[in-house]
């Protein structure tokens, strides 16, 4: 089943998603890639056979395999997904970065965001933007281990709770333009230095991290950019190492630090834009889950209170507060009053509020009618006789009274959660804290706030929407001169797959030397064909000379030239074409 934008609900996982969520995701428009797309996805995981299947962390190389993942196109979300859902996981396409928390609340469902763009030749090493290498080929694989797998839908379920700022956006924002930018052809460089400023400018000044911010160099410095084992010998199963050829390489070289993996690892910014300089090693996947949990338990959800608030306050973003009683309240909080003990006794949100009980709004108390805030005490009062209809004088042992009459008792598993008064007044002290000329007055029940987490707590009713980016990510144009080339790459996929045509491929070589100098990838392929088939031998001596003039010339083409020699070399050996074989069943 398909909604109206293409996206398929087969896959159960997906299918649990909320609508806050889904509506990140797109349709894949699997029609758009081009044959040059698919011939860099083809160089890529090729390479990855070569390299990885030594230096990734041994469920890597199955994972490929089980996941369904073919080495020679770029896969369909949908056939991603038939394979997922047999181990509890799905896949949504969308377009490029999303918010840390989305990303993180995706993970808690068991499901994969898949950045459907894919790289372009001039990025093939790394890509400074996510792309469908980075997502299918580099996280996918890894959560066929289910150590790995729950680690992974843990770490959803603590980020989609960890306190967000403003400032997080505003830097989310910053490195998603910088990055479309990077990946788009010919970008103005005075365009991509203000935009480099405009980041370093947001990290310089976050202030004092958030949550989310810690959480989000755990979750790189493991997920994206993690290494396993000894610190002498480590193996790589990082999506963001597994998907870069080059940095794949260059991380176990030993002038990138090397550094065991703990807790500390939140004091470690990152750059998602260039190499890292430094990574760290887990001793096993349940090193990576004890980490977690140790950062979980100083989190606001786990230990509410003032704390909590505080940091409610200090993001000054949607948060939810719990009381005791399991009541939800949600709003941008500006204020806590506390008693002589420093215990909270009064709570305050300002803007549209909204309550709920275990995520569900309660009906009637949403962001409409809470528009101009929420406030209520946090506490015990003296017992008294509470009746619909009737007046009441509640005395809470802080000092805090509310006096009004019970308009209605809300009662949820058997405990009072809300006591809605009319003409009600409530003071502490000389302040007043509610005017009978405000309207009912809604009172929260709950002796403490045992938690407190970013968002909503009802996020579907709450309507968050305002989190997907207005800012698209750029398709790169496909004019007349690029056509051509696509055309001339298809010509040479479909000679490989059809094993019929070779006697074209000199002519196919001698066109794209003429109209589109500069490219080496298909003169790469057609010598790969050449070698395989061993026909037309000046052919490949010719091509063979070009590509070796280009490494020569080109710094950038030369490791890139040589890993394709090496790759040519390496195919005719058995255990490469065993590999082959067995990705394509």
């Amino acid at each position: 089943m398909k909604s109206e934008s293409g996206i398929s609900y087969d896959n159960a996982a997906v299918a649990s998603c909320p609508k806050h969520l889904l509506q990140f995701a797109v349709d894949q428009r699997y029609d758009d890639y081009t044959p040059v797309d698919h011939a860099v996805w083809r160089f890529i995981m090729r390479q990855n056979i070569f390299f990885l299947r030594e230096y990734a962390h041994k469920v890597y190389f199955q994972g490929l395999l089980d996941t369904g993942i073919s080495f020679e196109r770029i896969p369909r979300i949908e056939e991603m997904n038939e394979i997922l859902g047999k181990i509890g996981w799905g896949a949504v396409a969308v377009d490029g970065f999303i918010p840390p928390a989305a990303f993180m609340e995706f993970q808690a469902y068991k499901v994969l965001v898949i950045a459907c763009d894919m790289r372009q030749i001039h990025h093939i090493e790394y890509t400074p933007a996510p792309d469908i290498v980075h997502e299918a080929a580099g996280h996918a694989p890894i959560i066929v281990d289910r150590e790995y797998s729950n680690y992974l839908q843990r770490f959803g379920e603590v980020g989609a709770k960890a306190m967000s700022s403003k400032k997080d956006f505003e830097l989310y924002e910053a490195i998603r333009h910088l990055s479309i930018l990077k990946e788009q052809p010919n970008s103005d460089p005075k365009e991509v230095e203000k935009a480099t400023r405009e980041v370093e400018y947001r990290q310089r000044n976050l202030g004092e991290p958030s949550e989310m911010a810690l959480l989000s160099r755990l979750h790189w410095w493991t997920v994206e950019y993690g290494l396993i084992g000894s610190l002498e010998k480590p193996k790589i199963y990082g999506a963001g190492l597994l998907s870069s050829i080059g940095e794949s390489v260059s991380c176990l070289e030993s002038q990138v630090k090397k550094i065991p993996y703990s807790i500390d690892a939140t004091n470690q910014a990152f750059d998602i834009t260039t190499k890292q300089p430094q990574l760290f090693v887990c001793r096993d996947f349940e090193h990576l889950k004890d980490v977690l949990e140790e950062f979980a338990s100083k989190m606001a959800y786990s230990v509410g209170g003032l704390e909590g608030i505080n940091k409610a306050i200090e993001c000054a973003n949607v948060a939810t507060c719990q009381y005791s009683s399991g009541l939800q309240v949600t709003g941008i909080f500006d204020e806590v009053i506390v008693d002589k003990r420093n215990t909270p006794i009064y709570l305050h949100a300002k803007g549209p509020s909204a309550i709920a009980f275990k995520d569900k709004e309660l009906p009637g108390h949403g962001r409409d009618y809470h528009k101009d805030g929420f406030s209520s005490p946090i506490g015990n009062w003296k017992p008294t006789e509470l009746k619909a209809g009737n007046k009441a004088k509640l005395e809470f042992e802080s000092g805090i009274t509310v006096e009004g009459k019970i308009d209605r008792l809300v009662e949820r598993d058997g405990k009072l959660i809300v006591i809605t008064f009319s003409d009600c007044t409530a003071k502490y002290g000389d302040r007043i804290l509610f005017d009978p000329s405000w309207g009912n007055y809604d009172m929260a029940v709950g002796d403490r706030i045992i938690s407190v987490f970013n968002g909503a707590g009802d996020k579907d009713a709450y309507n968050q929407v305002a989190l997907v980016s207005k800012k698209r990510t750029i398709k790169v144009p496909s004019d007349a001169k690029r056509k051509k080339l696509e055309n001339l790459y298809a010509q040479v996929r479909k000679i490989r797959e059809t094993r019929k045509g070779y006697e074209r491929l000199g002519e196919i070589w001698e066109t794209q030397q003429a109209e589109h100098p500069d490219d080496w990838l298909l003169s790469m392929e057609i010598f790969e064909i050449l070698d395989m088939t061993e026909q037309q031998p000046e052919l490949k001596a010719k091509i063979e000379k070009f590509l070796d003039d280009k490494k020569s010339k080109t710094k950038d083409l030369s490791t890139l030239i040589s890993w394709g020699f090496r790759l040519v070399e390496y195919h005719k050996k058995p255990e490469f074409q065993a590999a082959l074989a067995a990705s394509k069943k």
